[in-house]
Order: structure tokens, then C-alpha cells, then sequence
């Protein structure tokens, strides 16, 4: 069974895009990751209801997150076994997954503010470096996201939390079903439909 701790503080990361602030000499990719935040404000209309929350969760995926690759990541070398069919309905499922996952525990989380401290370029894109501040007056979390982009495109194709990638941990998660399922990735898949009966299609 997949941990909730990989959603708890994937949930708590975009719930911190509450309050963005953009530095004076941002990047275009430092400002993408501060818009994150105003678009998230709107997942959390309070007259929102559950499916409203999801289909608003799609279409920043969509927009933002490299959704393709990073299902081709946390499949990891199950990707290879998979037929095609597995492979399009996994990625379809994962996307369902994430965007359920954060609509029903999005509002559990409230208080914290988001600041983009930096950025950087690396070999296939930037890296933009973040601060969750949390109003215990605990220490920030840090919060690095890694951004692929072409001609000035940026999407989202991991984040690490304190130096934790996320889609690292959820690729070694998903390996740990199939695992239990005797190394079949219609484990997994029969897993993911479970835990997204109701969602609408996408």
C-alpha cells in the first residue's frame, strides 16, 4: 500500500502556495513557480466542491507538471515491461491519482506562506529554489523544484523537500505494489483504479 507521508507532504507543498511572493529580479522559471501559487488559490474557493477541486487539480497539472515523464519516472524499469495499453492507462490513472489525493487533503493544511528564495539553470532546464515558512515558527522547509524547459517552456518534473525527491519516493512506492503483486504492473494498476473510482475521466 502506498504511504500517505508522500502525499501528506506533496499536499503541503502546493498548500503552502498560499501567499507567493516574487522576487524583484525573478526568472521566468522562479515566476512560474510563484503563479503556481495564485492559481492554486482558486482549488481552494471555499464554495468549490470535491469535483470542482479535481478538475481544477487537472488542469494545473496539465499546465504546469511534466505529467507524462514523470509517470515514465516513478514506473521506473516496469516502464520497459509494460504494453503500451498498461503504460497509456497508468499515466492516465497516476495523473487521476495526484489530483485526487490533493483535492480531498488540500484543505487539511493552512498558515503557510511560500517564498522563491533562487534559481538556477541546470542541463535540461532550471532549478528554482523555494521556503515553506510555517507559522509554528518551526524552521522553513526547503523546497527545490526541478523544472525540463525548450525556447523559455518550463514544466515541473520533480520536487524535493529538505533534499527528498518526490517522484524518487513514489517510484520506489509504486516499485514496492508490484512487488507485492509478483512483479506485475496490473497490480499497480488495479491498485490506482481502486483508489480512483469516481474520478472523472480525463
Amino acid at each position: 500500500m502506498v504511504r500517505r507521508s508522500f502525499l501528506t507532504t506533496a499536499v503541503m507543498v502546493l498548500a503552502a502556495l498560499l501567499a507567493p511572493k516574487i522576487p524583484a529580479a525573478a526568472t521566468d522559471p522562479a515566476v512560474m513557480i510563484s503563479k503556481l501559487g495564485t492559481r492554486a488559490l482558486e482549488v481552494l474557493g471555499k464554495d468549490a466542491t470535491q469535483s470542482q477541486r479535481v478538475e481544477r487539480f487537472h488542469e494545473l497539472l496539465k499546465a504546469d507538471f511534466d505529467v507524462p515523464g514523470i509517470a515514465r519516472f516513478v514506473l521506473g524499469r516496469y516502464w520497459n515491461i509494460a504494453t503500451e495499453e498498461q503504460r497509456a492507462e497508468f499515466t492516465k490513472l497516476f495523473e487521476n491519482y495526484i489530483a485526487m489525493a490533493y483535492a480531498t487533503r488540500l484543505s487539511e493544511y493552512s498558515g503557510e506562506t511560500f517564498k522563491v528564495v533562487g534559481s538556477r539553470p541546470n542541463a535540461d532546464g532550471a532549478i528554482v529554489s523555494s521556503q515553506i515558512i510555517r507559522p509554528t515558527g518551526a524552521a522553513p522547509v526547503k523546497v527545490d523544484w526541478r523544472l525540463t524547459g525548450r525556447g523559455g517552456t518550463y514544466k515541473i518534473a520533480d520536487v524535493s523537500v529538505d533534499g527528498i525527491s518526490m517522484a524518487v519516493t513514489q517510484r520506489s512506492e509504486f516499485a514496492s505494489v508490484i512487488q507485492h503483486h509478483g512483479g506485475q504492473v496490473q497490480g499497480l494498476l488495479a491498485m490506482l483504479r481502486e483508489k480512483t473510482a469516481g474520478s472523472a475521466a480525463r
